[in-house]
């Protein structure tokens, strides 16, 4: 890096590969950083982008503002001026290049699923073990100031001992028979179906408020079973396949029973061709004094029960300054955050694990324990027994 004097801002020279939605949202909050984030001390210059589609290089220049653009991924690691990299690729190709950029030194910010099985994220695990260098994994829910609300009442005993977690993870981003079959629904490039894509979310952020799952038991469906060849260029999944039919090799459905370490049970489900739910992914914690309900699409709502003798059941509970980071966001409850906000804030707890060297945002060993437990889980579906998940190390 440059070097600063003390009292200017270090600029942090960023890299990113692949220049889909995620990579634009990535993009978006390194820029927003400096304003949420003042005492951070730092300053964000969007360097340089690789992506092989020429049109994605073009949007990476003309609308997220970085200096130049490469097809080559190899040529953002092996830049001098980028400080950090974000792998924003698809899933068959998180492995490769995480490795890749461990062992060029550039700490990373990765989207989940990490790998596509946990054998892959064991292996990023280790470079970046080797390495000795911080990253972040995208596990953007749990910067919800509702989810650490949720997160500081149960730590201080307000619903009592947790009993039971109850989650759900349904949407309808494939609801339609006739949407493509793209990559993520290839065994060989995407891994697993919802429980890497949705699940992972949702196993993270149980955890994240309750505790380490100890043992899973599982099982899935793949309730459509052939979907229509894409076409050719960038693929719009919301448009109808126009080729062959192919086989869909990953499950549309996955439920979960869970055995937490301090003995509490947990139910979890996930879809993605539930039709209804557009986006809803909630979380329940149940306790013996009361319980807290969450769900992405009142993200800035959460319903508490903290007194049994409280005849109406439910207050809900507007996010306002006090809860998490909601405070840099807006000024008073009631108005809203975003999801583009709740990806700010992961830039934040990245880039602060880059220039405090101390690791603040969830890691790739987070990412390495939600893969294992889908990987218990994929265990489960074949055998129809409940396995236990390997401890972190």
């Amino acid at each position: 890096m440059t070097d600063q004097t003390a009292t200017s801002p270090r600029t942090i020279g960023v890299g990113l590969i692949s220049v889909g939605w995620m990579g634009r949202l990535h993009s978006r909050a390194y820029r927003a950083v400096p304003d949420h984030f003042p005492e951070l001390g730092i300053k964000t210059r969007l360097v340089v982008a690789a992506d092989p589609v020429p049109e994605a290089r073009a949007q990476a220049e003309e609308r997220l503002g970085f200096e130049r653009t490469v097809a080559d991924y190899h040529e953002v690691l092996a830049d001098p001026e980028v400080d950090v990299v974000s792998i924003c690729s698809p899933n068959f190709l998180h492995a490769e290049m995480a490795i890749a950029a461990a062992e060029a030194g550039k700490p990373f910010w990765i989207e989940k699923p990490m790998g596509r099985y946990a054998s892959d994220s064991r292996r990023i695990a280790s470079a970046v073990d080797a390495a000795g260098i911080v990253t972040a994994v995208g596990f953007n829910y749990r910067n919800a100031p509702a989810i650490a609300h949720m997160k500081q009442l149960i730590e201080e005993g307000a619903i009592g001992r947790v009993t039971n977690v109850r989650g759900a993870l349904l949407a309808d981003y494939s609801s339609d028979a006739l949407a493509p079959l793209t990559w993520r629904f290839e065994r060989e490039r995407a891994g697993s179906g919802v429980l890497g894509d949705l699940l992972s979310h949702g196993l993270d952020l149980a955890q994240h408020v309750v505790g380490r799952i100890g043992s899973v038991s599982a099982t899935a469906e793949t309730f459509i079973t052939e979907r229509p060849a894409p076409g050719t260029g960038i693929v719009d999944r919301s448009a109808p396949g126009t080729g062959e039919l192919k086989p869909v090799e990953n499950e549309d459905y996955a439920a979960l029973l869970m055995r937490f370490d301090n003995g509490a049970i947990g139910i979890m489900d996930s879809s993605r061709i539930m039709r209804g739910p557009r986006a809803e992914y909630a979380l329940e914690v149940y306790g013996t004094s009361g319980s807290l309900r969450w769900d992405f699409q009142r993200l800035n709502e959460l319903e508490v029960c903290l007194d049994s003798s409280n005849p109406y059941g439910y207050t809900t509970v507007y996010m306002s300054p006090g809860h998490g980071e909601f405070h840099r966001f807006q000024p008073g409850g009631g108005t809203g955050m975003g999801f583009d906000d709740l990806k700010t804030i992961e830039a934040a707890r990245f880039l602060e694990s880059v220039v405090t060297g101390k690791q603040v945002a969830p890691s790739v060993a987070d990412g390495l324990v939600a893969a294992q437990i889908v990987e218990a889980a994929e265990a489960s579906i074949e055998d129809g027994r409940w396995h236990d998940v390997p401890a972190r190390a």
